[in-house]
């Protein structure tokens, strides 16, 4: 007796998305009435903020605005949130980095790099 296959109907596409991309903010406020730093990120995809906050250190920040990529890259793609198993290396604000986490992989790159006089005037 012959093997047939399955049908056509039963055999779902896998979804191949390339350059799945957020945009960050990542900068210290300035001192305010409270007596400690404090470091605010800005996670957006497009023209659309995803996720904002403020953190006590630079590396609590950077953490945030991974989970955040991590939690909206799950959902765009109908997935389950992804297990936090190792501690992410902390990276300094304005460098573009590649993340890999749970089922998906995108970059967060900094918001703005197209303005320059956005730029020099952050270095001034």
């Amino acid at each position: 007796m012959p093997r047939s296959s399955p049908p056509a109907a039963n055999v779902a596409g896998v979804p191949t998305v390339d350059g799945l991309t957020f945009s960050y903010v990542l900068h210290e406020l300035p001192p305010g009435r409270l007596p400690f730093r404090r470091w605010r990120f800005e996670l957006w995809h497009g023209a659309r903020l995803e996720a904002a906050g403020w953190r006590m250190s630079e590396r609590d920040a950077a953490r945030a605005l991974r989970t955040h990529g991590s939690r909206v890259g799950h959902d765009m793609f109908g997935l389950g949130p992804a297990v936090v198993e190792e501690i992410q290396p902390a990276f300094r604000p304005g460098a573009a980095i590649r993340v890999h986490h749970g089922a998906v992989t995108f970059s967060l790159v900094p918001r703005n790099l197209d303005r320059p006089e956005l730029l020099t005037s952050l270095a001034s």
